[in-house]
């Protein structure tokens, strides 16, 4: 019978970030890793419809920063990984928000980086056994 040191240890070996890396670049990236499907299918639906929706409501997408709020913008688009990337390369969202819907498709692009980067931390929280499944 293994013992919780065990599992630690077991859990701790090899690279523990490689969920954490992961799961920020590929939304639920992190999860299918862990071999955790529901889970990372749910995140990656999630964040992805979050994102999806926010680039079609005309949200702004910060390429820079010039006070506190728009930091904390560009500090949520960044959560999004490669969805960020990939967005302001193909030059997908609003440089400027031009209509109502699009500062609340701006908020949907914010969130789904925030809720990517927490799904990224809890990915790796399970590679490391600091969180039981």
């Amino acid at each position: 019978m293994a013992t919780n040191q065990d599992k630690k240890s077991e859990a701790g070996s090899g690279f523990v970030y490689l969920p954490l890396i992961a799961g920020w670049l590929v939304p639920g990236a992190g999860h299918f890793l862990l071999r955790k499907w529901g889970r990372g299918a749910l995140l990656s639906a999630s964040i992805l419809g979050m994102f999806a929706v926010g680039i079609a409501m005309q949200g702004k997408l910060y390429a820079s920063a010039h006070d506190i709020l728009d930091m904390l913008g560009l500090a949520g688009d960044l959560g999004n990984g490669l969805l960020y990337i990939v967005s302001r390369a193909a030059g997908w969202g609003a440089d400027q928000v031009t209509q109502t819907t699009g500062d609340y498709g701006t908020r949907f692009i914010v969130v789904a980086g925030l809720l990517n980067v927490i799904s990224a931390v809890d990915a790796h929280n399970l590679r490391t056994g600091r969180k039981a499944s």
